[in-house]
């Protein structure tokens, strides 16, 4: 296996007990990874709880959402809907699916989710939100097929993040730690919008804002300091 291969699927079992660790995964939810050799791949683990996630569960799949080799386990019933992002987006390379309940009020109302802090700027403008029977009717809520997985990436669009209506969140990123970033960072400022309405109206941050501290936090500098405090966080931590 080469050797970036390696660290990289090292890094994706790490992600998967830091967005646990931080409350962003609970029981349920998923984070995949692009193949860095093959884009036409990428990573997930079997169907296990996040924070549970090894090495051994780790399988490679296509863009339609079929692995390589099975290796007799089962994969989560949504690793479509990372195979279809990846497919809809050449420049995602990271990818999550969660439940945290802060972000779930922006759910299951038609209040925007908005970044209201600065370190929330890599949620771009008003999050949009996917509603599946817009498309499919009464569904069992989950991004199951090829056809919800593709709606569901049309409504991510460019950015970097989407809410699922009365269901959860998918955030997408250029890399493992920018994703993990982002995804914490949403459930943050989700607490702090929530919060401040109970105070007034919030001050939200402008568009040129939102675009100038984005392009800095996603940045190597940032991301480096972010990553490492998670890992440490996590217990991922080094001298």
């Amino acid at each position: 296996m080469p050797q970036d291969l390696h660290a990289l699927l090292g890094d994706l079992v790490i992600a998967n007990r830091i967005l646990a660790h931080e409350g962003v995964l609970d029981d349920f939810g998923h984070v995949a990874v692009r193949h860095p050799e093959r884009p036409d791949r990428f990573f997930c683990s079997r169907s296990r709880s996040p924070e549970l996630v090894t090495r051994d569960d780790l399988l490679e799949f296509d863009l339609d959402g079929t692995p390589t080799d099975p290796k007799g386990l089962k994969p989560y019933l949504e690793t479509v809907l990372h195979a279809r992002l990846f497919a809809a987006r050449p420049d995602v390379k990271a990818t999550v699916h969660h439940h945290a309940p802060a972000v779930l009020p922006f759910t299951v109302t038609d209040v925007p989710l908005r970044p209201v802090f600065h370190m929330a700027a890599s949620l771009g403008g008003p999050v949009p939100v996917w509603d599946s029977r817009d498309e499919f009717g009464d569904t069992n809520m989950l991004v199951d097929t090829m056809a919800k997985a593709d709606s569901h990436a049309r409504a991510l669009g460019g950015g970097t993040s989407v809410l699922l209506r009365n269901h959860g969140a998918s955030n997408a990123a250029h890399s493992l730690p920018a994703l993990v970033f982002i995804a914490v960072r949403m459930m943050q400022n989700a607490e702090l919008q929530y919060r401040s309405m109970s105070l007034g109206t919030p001050r939200f941050l402008t568009e040129g804002e939102i675009r100038l501290t984005a392009d800095m936090q996603m940045s190597e500098r940032p991301l480096d300091r972010a990553w490492a405090y998670y890992r440490a966080r996590a217990g991922y931590g080094g001298i």
